[in-house]
């Protein structure tokens, strides 16, 4: 089956040494071209994948590349094959393959170098069977009620502040104020269009990290004729000085994901999540809310916020994320094992006085994919398959956890950063979709729900 979009034809569901890290290829000047033998990179289990592997740079001298080692291995965990391969005299091959569903990882490093990927190739087995590694806590559900019940005890008490900003002509600019549980607030930045009375409403989740808010993320959205309010992750000031977030980041926000991770009731995520939640219902709230489109979109981290927020929040119309984070955290626990991904909770990588089974206990109530088996309303999903942040298969584990219409985005050659605008597709139909819920339209839905942007 094929889906074709604009540039967005099917064409390849790999990940291709051409996107290697930046810093591995100044480090060891080698780039890779790691080509599948199935042109589209998809795989049935059982299958055998032969990745053909050849310098990018077809005038690059071979004779100086020497001897590389690779690595095969099952969702980036377990070993399946590993070896070394020679391309001075031309192109090598490398195989692999599994028997379910699941990804194969292909790494290529230089010996003695950096120890990052040169190269990364790797398939897809039944990416639409592939399913969520342990079932949500029995008590997700109540938990998660009795927060939101908590949560409606505090009054919102919005404060606005009007603030003059260049260049935004036509629209109005407020920073934001809510009341969160225990004493914490929403800090936010909103815009809407001057003129006009009722808009339709996005609320934009913020990624990982400690920094202060741009303005344009909610003028430029205002200026298109929409009501926008962004969040930060935390409870601090949007707009100051950028030595001021730099001291937090080294302070008591460093690791701020592991803070409290040992009780769910102390966790760092919960007063973060349900800060998404108030900010959806003050936008719900408005008066100049058209009543029908509340759009809750992020990337990263603000793709688990925005999971949450879609599933907690039963007035959210529509949901856009971009390889979002923090999806089938326990798959380490899965067998085969996975690579567990950001935020790492299962990892231990994390300060050392952690009870890593109250960690582990504790994480369950804060995965992006139970969520993801809770929201209600149309979503569009993006992946990158050669990324080792938010990894594709608990990507596409929480997508195919979705109960409503839904579109996958394949971006088969983006790490999680989308170097070298790998991640295109995404924001192209991101725009065909907001278009549509402006203009009253229907969402356009690839017949298969799933497109595949082209290798290129």
């Amino acid at each position: 089956m094929k889906s074709l979009r604009c540039c967005a034809t099917i064409a390849l569901i790999l990940m291709s040494g051409l996107a290697a890290s930046p810093e591995a290829r100044a480090d060891d000047a080698v780039a890779l071209s790691i080509m599948p033998d199935h042109k589209d990179g998809l795989y049935s289990s059982g299958d055998t994948v032969t990745w053909t592997i050849d310098l990018a740079d077809p005038k690059a001298d071979r004779t100086k590349v020497g001897l590389l080692d690779y690595t095969v291995k099952k969702d980036g965990d377990g070993v399946v094959t590993k070896g070394q391969i020679d391309l001075s005299n031309g192109p090598a091959t490398v195989t692999g393959s599994r028997t379910e569903p699941g990804a194969l990882v292909l790494n290529v490093t230089k010996p003695g170098g950096n120890g990052l990927p040169i190269g990364v190739g790797g398939g897809m087995f039944d990416w639409q069977k592939v399913r969520l590694s342990q079932p949500a806590p029995a008590d997700f559900d109540q938990f998660w009620g009795d927060k939101l019940k908590e949560l409606a005890a505090v009054p919102v008490n919005p404060v606005l502040q009007k603030v003059d900003v260049p260049n935004a002509a036509g629209t109005d600019y407020y920073k934001v104020t809510l009341d969160n549980i225990r004493g914490t607030h929403v800090q936010g930045q909103l815009a809407r269009p001057t003129a006009g009375e009722k808009f339709p409403a996005v609320l934009i989740l913020q990624f990982a990290g400690v920094y202060p808010l741009k303005k344009d993320e909610v003028t430029n959205r205002a200026a298109k004729g929409w009501l926008a309010l962004n969040i930060s992750a935390h409870d601090l000031p949007i707009d100051e000085p950028e030595d001021f977030y730099k001291q937090k980041k080294d302070g008591d926000l460093k690791n701020y994901v592991y803070l409290g991770s040992e009780d769910r009731e102390q966790s760092y995520f919960l007063r973060m999540l349900l800060g998404c939640v108030r900010a959806a219902e003050y936008l719900a709230s408005r008066p100049d809310w058209d009543g029908k489109t509340l759009i809750v979109t992020g990337t990263s981290q603000g793709g688990l916020q925005g999971f949450a927020t879609a599933a907690l929040f039963p007035k959210a119309s529509g949901l856009m994320v971009n390889v979002p984070a923090g999806c089938d955290v326990y798959g380490p626990k899965a067998n085969p094992a996975r690579a567990f991904g950001w935020p790492y909770w299962l990892s231990n990588w994390g300060p050392r006085d952690r009870d890593l089974n109250k960690v582990s206990t504790t994480a369950g109530y804060f995965d992006a994919a139970y969520f993801a088996e809770r929201v209600k309303c149309p979503s569009l999903v993006s992946v990158g398959l050669i990324d080792d942040t938010s990894r594709p298969f608990g990507v596409i584990a929480a997508f195919n956890a979705i109960q409503a219409p839904k579109e996958l985005i394949l971006m088969t050659r983006s790490n999680h950063h989308g170097t070298g605008g790998a991640q295109g597709l995404y924001f192209v139909e991101n725009a065909n979709w907001l278009a549509a819920l402006q203009q009253g339209r229907p969402l356009p839905i690839a017949a298969e729900g799933f497109l595949i942007d082209p290798f290129k």
